[in-house]
């Protein structure tokens, strides 16, 4: 589990096919002491297994799933990515609870500068925008951002000086893959949701016991 809120950078040093798999080796800057193998770390928001580890060069293999899901099937040697190490318990969760499992890609569609912040707007896949709402929470790679606003195709987020400066979002380019992932208590509500629906329709829900839109948001959960 991470939070998205982005410890240091890397650089993608090697990466190796290894079937439809890959393996990568990230060369680093950030303290990696107490690190071992074992540990996941969040590159570029995907969770990932450290496999190799030796001063500040560590190696993580990428499923076939993995790939086929995140930008790491286009990414060269050379790239900056954004690590976050997995939560502690006793941490405190600055930004939300993030699971660096990808749902999708999606891609810079602008970038507008307003008074002290960048306004990004992403364009994503149709599937993902019920599960996209306006000030919840995203993680676009693996950095946690409030949405501004949204639609089934696309949405804004808002990134500070502080930001842009120590992630990949601030050199982004129009044009450029970046990975998604949606929040996740809002996809549980959605898949509980779509359920309700399909149980009614089929005519075995309990009607006025039914979970909508319309109660989640009076009890305060939209």
């Amino acid at each position: 589990m991470f939070t998205g809120i982005i410890e240091g950078a890397g650089t993608l040093k090697k990466i190796q096919p290894n079937g439809e798999g890959k393996r990568l080796a990230i060369q680093t800057g950030m303290d990696l002491e107490g690190t071992k193998i074992g540990d996941s770390i969040a590159v570029n928001g995907a969770c990932l297994t450290v496999v190799s580890l030796s001063n500040s060069v560590f190696e993580v293999d990428m499923a076939p799933e993995t790939v086929s899901r995140t930008t790491f099937k286009s990414l060269l040697p050379g790239a900056r990515l954004n690590l976050e190490r997995a939560l502690r318990l006793s941490d405190r969760l600055d930004g939300h609870l993030v699971s660096g499992h990808i749902d999708a890609t999606g891609s810079v569609v602008s970038k507008t500068v307003k008074s002290n912040a960048v306004i990004v707007t992403i364009g994503i896949p149709e599937t993902l925008g019920d599960e996209i709402i306006e000030k919840g929470s995203v993680a676009i790679d693996g950095i946690s951002l409030t949405i501004n606003r949204c639609s089934h195709k696309d949405f804004d987020v808002s990134v500070i000086p502080h930001t842009a400066k120590i992630t990949t979002i601030g050199t982004a380019r129009v044009g450029d893959s970046v990975n998604i992932e949606t929040d996740m208590i809002g996809k549980y509500v959605n898949r509980f949701l779509k359920q309700k629906v399909t149980d009614t329709t089929a005519g075995t829900g309990n009607h006025s016991g039914s979970i909508t839109r319309e109660l989640l948001a009076k009890k305060g959960f939209l």
